[in-house]
């Protein structure tokens, strides 16, 4: 990777990512976008950064044509809960830009990166210790979007030879940005609540486990397997990575050894909630560990602590 094209450059993966692939490849062959300028961001300040709307496919060949890509990291996309509000607004946006970065890249022969997400399974698949193969019959609009990403890569990859490459995220833990409309931000929220009022209202009801993965661990999987040896990549669209698997009470349990008045109610939402139970408790990521050497540093202890650290940092 040389110039690296980035969609949804200042979102929730976005924002780090390209902050990160600066540090290592040079400020300026990081191209950041997004459909909004904000002028103080650092993702703005530090690098090339135009203004893109990802349904507008001409324009994003013109820009990635422009800066001489020859890497298209694809993270603009409605999340899981802001999906479900509006979905044909999400199918137009997730699908819609991805048929147009899917085509830019062909059309200027570049590697490609786009995400998938445990969204992409359903009520179906098996819940604990997910298979990398698996049933895959999702009931939201975002889970429909992600499966039908993850055929259209592997079809980019088998019909025209383009270099695609993806892994299916769990919920992702940032202290960076705020929570974007995902059912995993209570994951996010509760340590900011934590620091500001030393409890914690949970949407998510006690006993559900999802698996999360601290954000760190998320960008060095991205930078990773983007510089893996092609020909050891067999599943390539959609590998499943995970760190941790947790409940809601097990996240408090472990704030409360460093804020010990810490407390947590519940008052379920049930539209995440019901997401939330069509997903996997635990997945199995033996595919990318063996095929491109994953692996996951922060476990729910040593996140919560650097992600307490973090926040007082902040301010928060």
């Amino acid at each position: 990777m040389k110039k690296i094209f980035v969609t949804g450059a200042l979102g929730q993966i976005g924002s780090e990512l390209v902050m990160k692939m600066r540090d290592v490849y040079g400020n300026n062959n990081v191209v950041a976008t997004d459909i909004r300028r904000v002028e103080d961001h650092e993702v703005v300040q530090s690098g090339p950064f135009e203004i893109l709307d990802v349904t507008d496919g001409k324009k994003m060949h013109e820009l990635a044509q422009k800066h001489k890509a020859d890497t298209i990291i694809h993270l603009a996309a409605l999340l899981s809960a802001t999906a479900e509000k509006n979905p044909m607004l999400a199918w137009n946006i997730n699908m819609g830009g991805l048929v147009n970065a899917l085509e830019t890249a062909r059309s200027l022969d570049c590697k490609f990166f786009t995400p998938s997400s445990i969204g992409a399974f359903g009520p179906s698949t098996p819940k604990d210790n997910t298979p990398q193969d698996t049933i895959q019959r999702p009931t939201t609009m975002y889970g429909v979007n992600k499966v039908s990403g993850e055929l259209l890569c592997d079809y980019y990859f088998h019909k025209f030879g383009l270099d695609t490459r993806g892994v299916r995220f769990p919920g992702l833990i940032s202290y960076v940005t705020p929570p974007g409309g995902g059912t995993t931000d209570y994951a996010v929220d509760i340590y900011y609540e934590a620091l500001k009022s030393g409890k914690y209202t949970s949407y998510i009801a006690k006993g559900t486990y999802m698996d999360m993965m601290y954000m760190p661990d998320a960008l060095n999987a991205i930078i990773k397997l983007m510089e893996a040896d092609p020909s050891k990549l067999k599943h390539r669209n959609a590998f499943n990575i995970t760190a941790m698997s947790f409940e809601p009470e097990q996240i408090a349990a472990e704030i409360r050894k460093h804020i010990k008045d810490f407390k947590m109610d519940y008052d379920v939402d049930p539209v995440r909630q019901a997401i939330a139970e069509s997903w996997p408790n635990s997945i199995d990521s033996t595919a990318a560990v063996e095929e491109w050497g994953f692996k996951a540093e922060y476990d729910l202890a040593k996140m919560t602590e650097d992600m307490l650290i973090k926040l007082k940092e902040k301010g928060i």
